[in-house]
C-alpha cells in the first residue's frame, strides 16, 4: 500500500480522536485557551466538530480536497492555543510536560499543516514531478 493513503488514515485517526476529546472532555482544551478568544466553551466543541467533520472527509474521497485544506487551516488557526499551553506549563515551577513535548509539537506543526494538505492531495511537493519550465 502506498504511504499516502497510510498517513491519510492515521492522521484522520489523530483528528478524529482529538476532536472526540474536544467535545467530551473540553476542560483541559478550555485551559489551553488564549483568554481573548471569546465564547471560549463554543470554540472548544466548534473546533471538536470540525476535527470530527475532517477526520471523516478525509476518508471521503469527494470530500477529501475540501477537508485537508480545512483542516491545514484549522492547525495553523489553533497555533496560538499551542503556543499558550507551552508558556502556561514551561512558567510553572514544575512543568507538567517541559520542552520534552511542547518543543517537538511547536516545531512540527508546519509539518502538520503540509500534512493534511499531502494526504488530501491538494499538493504533490516535494514528491510531485517538476514542470518542464
Amino acid at each position: 500500500m502506498p504511504i499516502r493513503p497510510i498517513l491519510r488514515l492515521i492522521l484522520a485517526a489523530a483528528f478524529l480522536a482529538a476532536g472526540i476529546l474536544h467535545v467530551a472532555i473540553p476542560g483541559p482544551f478550555l485551559g489551553i485557551t488564549p483568554g481573548w478568544v471569546p465564547f471560549a466553551p463554543a470554540v472548544i466543541m466548534l473546533t471538536g466538530l470540525a476535527e470530527i467533520a475532517g477526520a471523516v472527509g478525509l476518508m471521503v474521497p469527494r470530500l477529501r480536497r475540501a477537508a485537508g485544506i480545512g483542516l491545514a487551516l484549522y492547525a495553523v488557526c489553533v497555533f496560538p492555543a499551542n503556543i499558550q499551553h507551552a508558556i502556561d506549563d514551561l512558567a510553572r515551577a514544575e512543568p507538567l510536560l517541559g520542552w520534552a513535548y511542547h518543543g517537538p509539537r511547536l516545531l512540527l506543526q508546519p509539518a502538520v499543516v503540509w500534512l493534511c494538505l499531502w494526504v488530501a492531495e491538494v499538493i504533490a511537493w516535494p514528491f510531485g514531478r517538476r514542470q518542464a519550465a
